[in-house]
């Protein structure tokens, strides 16, 4: 695909968006711990949404040339290729006041391959498919690079998503279908009443890609029409909605496992991961678990027990 298409042009715009001088140090101490590996960062999620990053952790990604060369130690390097990513979290002093963020360890060519219909699972697609600021680019060819995987990953989750949108849809309907899809491929705490704030963040870029995408997608076989300004009627044989309906069924097992193998890694590269979880969970949906001094002390029996807990109080959906 062009790199210079109407999408890529859209995501590019809304990758160079400003960020806070918080962001931009947040970025700096990362790129001080990766030295040279670092090609890339990304800064996503809440934050980015609403521009305040004193409420909440700011979500990163950062992007390296090479798992090993990136690690002191080799284990951490292979469980990131084994199942990347590899997630950290970070707080640093900033003009008075404290700035945290969570920052997840990716390869630029798992990277490119995550955005695209080759990687099943919806967990990298799905989460660049949405809004992205590119905080850091080592050079501008890198910049490029991340402007086109992101603009992939807009029509990959469109082309996954829009067979269960409906015959006829709107931009709205098919974003909160997706959001909901690949929200119930992980293990996901956020409330139903979430995803239409997500799409309400940003209406506009969410109807301009949409529609780019499946102009993209419909050079691309993918039959659809326009029949209202404002909405999509794609034409698909039963048979292939149906194959697409069995593939979410098959990412909603497999990411269900796929989470709780992360969450299982994550608690031991996540200071004060424990707590920083639960927090999250009791915020988005109000459900709290005590964890005891116990399971504090054994980390990897939390995992199982705090987990089947907020499984029982409706933590994950």
């Amino acid at each position: 695909m062009d790199k210079n298409s109407q999408l890529t042009e859209l995501v590019r715009h809304m990758a160079q968006q400003p960020v806070s001088t918080a962001v931009l140090a947040l970025a700096e101490h990362i790129r001080s711990l990766f030295s040279k590996t670092v090609q890339a960062i990304l800064f996503y999620g809440s934050c980015l949404r609403s521009g305040d990053d004193r409420d909440g952790i700011v979500d990163l990604y950062v992007l390296v040339d090479s798992y090993h060369r990136s690690y002191p130690k080799h284990i951490w390097a292979a469980l990131n290729k084994l199942l990347p990513p590899n997630v950290y979290y970070l707080e640093i002093p900033f003009e008075g006041r404290v700035v945290r963020a969570k920052y997840a360890v990716l390869s630029l060519a798992d990277f490119r391959k995550g955005v695209t219909p080759d990687w099943f699972h919806s967990y990298i697609w799905g989460r660049f498919a949405q809004p992205t600021a590119l905080v850091y680019a080592r050079r501008r060819e890198i910049a490029e690079q991340v402007h086109h995987c992101l603009a992939q990953a807009v029509r990959t989750f469109v082309g996954n998503v829009a067979p269960q949108a409906g015959s006829i849809f709107t931009g709205r309907d098919l974003w909160y279908c997706g959001l909901s899809l690949s929200y119930r491929a992980e293990l996901r705490a956020e409330r139903p009443s979430k995803l239409a704030r997500l799409y309400d963040a940003a209406p506009q870029y969410y109807t301009a890609v949409t529609a780019a995408a499946l102009r993209d997608l419909e050079s691309s076989g993918l039959s659809i029409d326009t029949p209202e300004s404002e909405s999509f009627h794609l034409r698909l044989p039963s048979a292939a909605r149906r194959r697409n309906a069995l593939f979410w069924r098959l990412r909603f097992f497999q990411g269900k496992l796929l989470s709780a193998l992360r969450l299982l890694k994550g608690w031991a590269t996540f200071a004060g991961g424990t707590d920083y979880i639960l927090w999250k969970i009791q915020r988005h949906t109000g459900v709290a678990v005590e964890l005891t001094p116990h399971l504090r002390r054994h980390p990897l029996l939390a995992v199982f027990v705090m987990g089947w807990r907020l499984y029982r109080k409706g933590g994950f959906r």
